[in-house]
């Protein structure tokens, strides 16, 4: 039996016994995470500096802050998430007790990515302990210092049994997905979200996959082009452009490029200095192999602002494109990089367009100061999330579900989102063994009478006041006797 088979089963017979299932075990674990991501502040950012050069101001920023705040979150809330949710009651049901009950799933495999290894990884794990579930960790291998970390101080603040921590590359992978889960949660790319679907098709397992995407940012020219554009290089040059919510390209009228351009140079300047490979809170490609493909990307596009890169370093500095066309090696892919490419569009017709010819986002972004054109885009374009006059921030609010549609994923989390989404909902009807001439409408032999009842009960809608109870009472009353 191989390692992974063992985590696995291990975990299953954990959740077997059936202590998962509590309320208070749940909070016990949920409070021992946020112990371990206040006590392992230093390992986390030592692991994180080492695979990202992330900065220490920058993990909390980017990775734990979040995670406290959704521990949080689903501490003071769980006892209401999985309590037993009424329901609206039809005249069939008026006297049953009707409701849904959320029950955990059981093993949930949570697969996390190396671009936020913390957040993406550890963010899925807090709804599925919420949610009651037995969970096999598994981080990516690209971030291999974050990886060792995760494998080495977890089992110290949780249930060991109940949520085991997997290393490896892709040959533990693949062993991992060859056994049977009751949920599977993905944070990744597409072309690997396929290989994991068809493993979970065997099994008849469901899938979360949080997946990526060319994230559109249009620019109307009504909006405070300074503040957008700070916003703007913000979010996409943040740990390095390697963000599955970045803004990918830029969509502007041709007016508007140059200053487009001298804005954001600005801001870079602003935020990483005037040699942003000195500075400490401006981040690394992964590794080589992602350096390469972004260099590849760049050919065939004209350089406006930087393009400095240092391969021994995986250093690419801050680069904006200009007048990149829409066959550009560029606009091909996620760039999941510090490439920002600028593409002119006549009208705001013009963009949808073009945004509606590609496949769906897993961000849009629109800069305008006219709510109707931003309602506009809203609804005639389709992506995973919306946010409007900012970036990134829509990922912090755990009020909203966050999650792709079509090529950009499927599924959601944060808060009640994840809970539920890594919860079987299930329906409960308590029925009485009394009023048992209410049913003969459904006993054979059927009549012309009989399906008049039928459909008076099935078909009416009453407001079921206390008027209407008392009323529906007299009815029922009545047909008893009939």
């Amino acid at each position: 039996m191989s390692r992974e088979q063992k985590a696995v089963d291990r975990a299953r017979k954990a959740f077997l016994t059936g202590r998962s299932k509590s309320l208070e075990y749940r909070v016990t674990q949920l409070k021992n995470l946020l112990r371990f991501v206040r006590e392992r502040q230093t390992e986390v950012s030592e692991g994180l500096k080492k695979d990202l050069r992330r900065s220490e101001c920058g993990t909390p920023l980017f990775e734990t802050l979040g995670l406290e705040s959704e521990i949080n979150l689903a501490v003071r809330n769980l006892k209401q998430w999985a309590a037993p949710r009424p329901v609206s009651k039809s005249m069939m049901t008026i006297s049953d007790q009707v409701y849904i009950q959320p029950e955990p799933l059981g093993v949930v495999l949570v697969i996390g990515a190396w671009n936020y290894p913390w957040a993406v990884t550890i963010g899925p794990l807090i709804g599925a302990i919420a949610a009651g579930n037995a969970a096999v960790i598994k981080p990516s291998e690209v971030s291999s210092h974050t990886s060792k970390v995760m494998e080495d101080l977890l089992p110290l603040y949780l249930d060991k049994e109940l949520y085991p921590v997997v290393t490896g590359g892709v040959t533990e992978t693949q062993e991992l997905l060859k056994q049977r889960f009751d949920h599977i949660f993905y944070t990744g790319n597409g072309t690997v979200a396929k290989i994991i679907m068809e493993a979970a098709a065997k099994h008849l397992t469901p899938t979360t996959l949080e997946l990526g995407g060319k994230s559109p940012c249009y620019i109307d020219k009504n909006c405070d082009l300074s503040v957008a554009c700070r916003r703007i290089a913000w979010g996409k040059y943040s740990n390095c452009g390697q963000t599955c919510i970045a803004p990918d390209y830029i969509l502007c009228d041709p007016s508007m490029q140059d200053r487009v351009i001298e804005e954001i140079k600005k801001n870079i300047k602003e935020f990483y200095t005037e040699d942003p490979k000195k500075c400490l809170d401006y981040g690394r490609i992964i590794n080589q192999r992602h350096f390469k493909r972004l260099m590849a990307l760049l050919e065939g596009s004209t350089i406006a602002v930087g393009g400095e890169n240092e391969e021994s370093e995986c250093y690419i500095g801050p680069t904006v494109l200009r007048d990149v066309k829409p066959d550009a090696k560029v606009m091909q892919e996620e760039i999941f990089g510090p490439l920002l490419p600028i593409l002119t569009v006549s009208s705001a017709d013009e963009a949808i367009k073009f945004i509606n010819q590609r496949e769906k986002p897993l961000a849009l972004y629109i800069f305008s100061s006219d709510n109707k054109l931003i309602k506009r885009l809203i609804a005639e374009t389709s992506s995973g999330g919306v946010l409007a006059n900012d970036c990134l921030m829509h990922f912090s609010v755990t009020s909203l579900p966050f999650g792709g549609v079509g090529n950009s994923g499927m599924g959601h989390y944060h808060g009640k989102y994840g809970f539920d989404n890594l919860s079987h909902l299930r329906g409960c009807l308590i029925k009485q063994l009394k009023m048992e001439g209410v049913n003969n409408m459904r006993y054979p032999p059927h009549t012309a009478d009989k399906l008049g009842w039928a459909r008076f009960f099935i078909l009416k809608h009453v407001d079921f006041g206390s008027l209407g109870r008392m009323a529906l009472c007299m009815i029922v009353s009545i047909h008893r006797f009939l």
